[in-house]
């Protein structure tokens, strides 16, 4: 995890280096001022020499002066490596994610990534930021001032040597009864951003169904979880502090009375009255390290989990990638499916897809139906590679799609997906996507095909219109035809929709299929449907059912042949057809 997590302090690992560095000079200097105080008291104050006290309390002032510029120094050069550290490590994980695969996507749910890059990442720059200064800070602190009242008198400096054990033990025992309620936490904040991203992403849903209440309680009830869980953590690890605070007062009353013993005893010649308020300094020195110490291990201890949740991301590998030597030119649109059998989670459960044999040539119309479940695009995943086969092969253009370069072939081969995603930004920036070099005539020129052009024409600004986040200020129909523009302008070989044209009327349907049969006749075209006057002027048309081919041939004779299309036919054109012929959804 040390190593994953490392890579990533990249160009700040000199400011790293730097702050433990300052912490150093900072106890130096901290330490001698007791020193140079028992030394104005014995030197100055007792003896009335005037010139000592000053002389002493300039070097003092410059102790004191050092300490602070050192401190001040490993301050920013800390938080300037902490916050670098997260911002690569922010940085690192976004981009590790784009490289996912569907299936790797498939093991963490979205507010669990969110989470991931935001909070836990917090925790990891905290306790980067706590190892830089306090880590470094606080024990040797603590050794130097404990060695230092050695020298000075053994005898009361085994009073702290006492405290620091049995408080080192106090500390250990809180923090490994703290630390199972922090781990617990994690898991407790996946809940809570998953109910506010469900929420917010469903909020027409929730109001048109008036089920603010039921949201609330939801909410309420996983960042409930959190409260109680911390409420509970926090109660153990505040125990720290009074009893922290009781030995310091206890050292100093026993420290204050045994040394005034042995000073009036001793006539001052045991311990004198400067070095007796050394060792009271040094106590504070002592065990405030050892509170700052304890203090760093909550902290470090908590950031493991976070940092095994996010080396769990880093760590994660894309099981699909282009071969050492991709193919880089797909010659035609043609598709085979050889043998194939496809199951999302490799190794278990029934396959989704099997005995799968299918011959397209380029340029062809192929339709896709069958009923919910069947399969169907799941079948078409396997085409643009967004998952790979479990044994056979899908092939394009002649050439198995795993030796392909994957820019290469998801670049030739165009996908609307089932779920329309439109991002925020203007319609010319969203149909850019397809192409970011494309002109605003080529954008038009899709549009036109897409049948939008027709919409963004009327609206004020036109293609320098503005779409909210999602395309939530368009509507479903005119959100698909974009998405439609958008794929054109790859300038695909093959193209795949995915059920895209289902919010809009048939008659807009019925224009698209013709002009894109018009416009772009050497594309393959398969268009999966639930209406079937969307595929019955396909050249040919796949039927499936249960993961499997039940037939594949033209509409007529399929409705001779195949009693699953014959069925769908007749139940949409026996009175129950979509004879939406106008308007837009």
């Amino acid at each position: 995890m040390l190593k994953t997590l490392g890579r990533y302090i990249g160009e700040f690992k000199r400011p790293a280096v730097l702050t433990p560095l300052c912490m150093v000079g900072e106890v130096f200097f901290e330490m001698l001022i007791p020193l140079l105080m028992a030394s104005i008291i014995d030197q100055g104050v007792e003896k009335g020499d005037m010139g000592a006290i000053v002389s002493i309390g300039i070097r003092m002032l410059v102790m004191a002066l050092g300490g602070l510029a050192c401190g001040v120094l490993g301050g920013r050069l800390a938080a300037k490596a902490s916050a670098g550290f997260a911002r690569n490590l922010r940085e690192g994980m976004f981009n590790h994610i784009q490289e996912f695969s569907f299936s790797n996507i498939d093991k963490y749910s979205t507010s669990s990534l969110v989470t991931r890059l935001t909070t836990d990442v917090t925790n990891l720059q905290q306790a980067f930021q706590m190892i830089l200064r306090m880590f470094v800070r606080a024990p040797l602190s603590l050794i130097t001032a404990m060695f230092l009242s050695f020298v000075i008198s053994p005898r009361l400096a085994s009073i702290y040597l006492t405290a620091v054990l049995l408080l080192g033990c106090f500390v250990a025992f809180i923090m490994r009864k703290a630390m199972k309620t922090f781990m617990e936490i994690f898991p407790k904040y996946d809940e809570l951003n998953a109910s506010i991203d469900e929420n917010v992403t469903g909020i027409r849903v929730v109001k048109a169904f008036v089920r603010e209440d039921y949201e609330t309680e939801k909410e309420k009830k996983a960042s409930g979880n959190i409260y109680r869980l911390f409420t509970h953590a926090e109660s153990i690890v505040v125990t720290n502090m009074p009893v922290m605070q009781a030995t310091v007062y206890t050292c100093i009353l026993l420290i204050s009375w045994i040394g005034a013993k042995m000073i009036v005893s001793s006539g001052q010649t045991a311990l004198t009255t400067g070095e007796l308020m050394s060792l009271l300094t040094y106590c504070m020195n002592i065990l405030g390290s050892l509170m700052m110490l304890s203090m760093s291990f909550v902290m470090i201890t908590l950031s493991q989990a976070a940092g095994r949740r996010i080396c769990e991301v880093l760590d994660e590998k894309s099981d699909l990638t282009s071969p050492a030597d991709p193919v880089t030119e797909i010659p035609d649109g043609s598709i085979e499916f050889r043998d194939v059998a496809f199951t999302y989670t490799k190794g278990s459960g029934q396959p989704v897809l099997r005995d799968i044999n299918l011959s397209i040539r380029s340029g062809e119309t192929i339709g896709i139906i069958g009923g919910t479940g069947s399969a169907k695009t799941s079948l078409v995943n396997l085409i643009s590679r967004l998952y790979d086969v479990d044994s056979g092969a899908v092939l394009v253009g002649g050439r198995d799609v795993r030796e392909y370069d994957l820019e290469t072939l998801r670049n030739k081969v165009a996908v609307v997906l089932q779920k329309n995603v439109l991002f925020s930004g203007t319609i010319l920036e969203n149909l850019r996507w397809g192409d970011e070099n494309a002109t605003l005539e080529e954008c038009r020129e899709a549009c036109r095909l897409a049948c939008a052009d027709e919409f963004i024409e009327k609206m004020p600004d036109g293609y320098d219109t503005y779409i909210e986040q999602g395309g939530t200020n368009v509507s479903g129909g005119q959100r698909q035809r974009l998405c439609i523009a958008r794929a054109l302008l790859k300038k695909p070989k093959i193209i795949i929709f995915d059920d895209s044209t289902s919010a809009v009327d048939t008659a807009t349907d019925a224009r698209i299929r013709r002009a894109l049969a018009e416009e772009i006749p050497d594309t393959t075209k398969l268009i999966i449907a639930q209406r079937i006057s969307s595929v019955m002027h396909a050249d040919r048309v796949i039927v499936m059912e249960d993961g499997q081919v039940d037939g594949f041939d033209t509409p007529e004779n399929l409705m001779r042949n195949n009693d699953i299309y014959r069925e769908v036919y007749e139940s949409q054109t026996g009175g129950n057809a979509d004879f939406d012929e106008g308007g837009d959804n």
